[in-house]
């Protein structure tokens, strides 16, 4: 009877290491004196979640605190039982990269009844009152800025209609309320000479929820993308664009381009996110551009808003002129209204990234490095 007590006791202790595994809690909050800062991150399928879950882990450490990092598997499910462990271990602050905007409202009110605040990161949550900031980049203008290029790449002029363009698009999860910012960014620039009929879609798909891509997965992109070839494209039909939401799916579409597609040109294809796997395929020649959005710059934003909601004080518009950032933010309390209030909002700029200018933006920056065969590496 004693050895089943003992054998018993053992695996009682094994199931409550792997459910907190299986959570993605790295470790139970700590009664040590320090404040502790919850951090809920979506998945770890996309290179970019690794990179913040881990260095915002590191710098709040860093700065005094205890940290309980969760990566949710894509599972929204997962991802609401994560932010309740959290909620039940105490934590002060809650940083939520949120799988589905629109999931969380009923465990963000359990945050706000206990009095934790939240910071929606990267990724606006909508209906929910429990939000205090938004820390993202100017997502809208993600999307004009990929819209901006193909206009400069292809020098298009609404006064000059003699030659046409074929485009195609893709777009992102329709669970990600950033997904209709970046499309909606894009083609609302591109709307013009679509009107003008300088661009033209022969598969006619222009509607986010015709382009949307479930989970930003790459295979599903491929899948799409290589149906809309062989119905649009198989006849010796030119494509001359494809503007992908982000590098995920850009990386679908080109091996959907590279598998299926007949024609001999240059496929204009931008991205966003400025994966290790993409930055290869510009150097490459096969992507032409990604949108790279500095995770350290965003994550030292949240930083700074947590440290000081940690502190009792309340973040404004001031708070960029302490924290004298070398990077662009701005404050604003107007935009970004998720059904049930404006949630004040730090939002940066991204920058494009092309093979003529890879090594400025981001290997003599730092944040990459490049291997031997002189691809771009993360340098964290």
């Amino acid at each position: 009877m004693k050895v089943k007590r003992i054998l018993s006791g053992l695996l009682a202790v094994a199931m409550v290491f792997s459910l907190t595994a299986c959570s993605g809690i790295m470790e139970p909050k700590k009664n040590d004196g320090k404040k502790t800062v919850g951090i809920a991150m979506p998945t770890k399928t996309l290179e970019r979640w690794n990179r913040d879950g881990a260095y915002l882990k590191k710098k709040f450490e860093d700065a005094g605190y205890n940290v309980e990092l969760t990566y949710s598997d894509n599972k929204i499910d997962q991802q609401v039982k994560d932010i309740e462990s959290l909620i039940a271990d105490d934590v002060n602050l809650l940083l939520v990269a949120t799988i589905d905007g629109e999931s969380m409202t009923q465990v963000l009110r359990d945050a706000k009844d206990m009095g934790i605040p939240v910071i929606a990161y990267d990724r606006l949550i909508r209906e929910s009152d429990a939000i205090d900031y938004y820390v993202s980049f100017d997502n809208y203008k993600v999307g004009q800025m990929q819209g901006q290029f193909v206009i400069d790449k292809f020098g298009l002029d609404l006064k000059d209609k003699s030659k046409s363009y074929n485009i195609e698009f893709t777009a992102g999860d329709p669970a990600d309320n950033n997904a209709t910012y970046f499309f909606n960014g894009a083609y609302d620039t591109l709307k013009p000479y679509l009107d003008a009929g300088i661009l033209k879609v022969p598969s006619k798909q222009t509607k986010f929820d015709q382009v949307a891509t479930k989970a930003w997965d790459t295979a599903t992109a491929m899948t799409r993308f290589q149906n809309i070839l062989g119905s649009n494209y198989s006849k010796g039909k030119q494509l001359d664009a494809v503007v992908c939401s982000n590098d995920a799916t850009a990386l679908g579409v080109l091996q959907a381009i590279d598998s299926d597609y007949a024609g001999d040109n240059k496929v204009l294809l931008t991205g966003q996110d400025a994966d290790e796997a993409n930055l290869a395929k510009i150097v490459d020649g096969k992507q032409t551009m990604t949108i790279y959005k500095t995770s350290a710059n965003e994550a030292e934003v949240a930083i700074d808003v947590g440290k000081a909601i940690l502190n009792g004080e309340k973040p404004d518009a001031n708070l960029i002129k302490k924290a004298n950032w070398d990077f662009s933010c701005k404050y604003d309390t107007k935009t970004y209204d998720n059904g049930k209030k404006v949630v004040p909002s730090y939002l940066l700029t991204p920058v494009v990234v092309t093979k003529d200018n890879l090594q400025k933006e981001l290997i003599d920056t730092g944040y990459y490095k490049l291997d031997k065969k002189g691809y771009p590496k993360n340098a964290n």
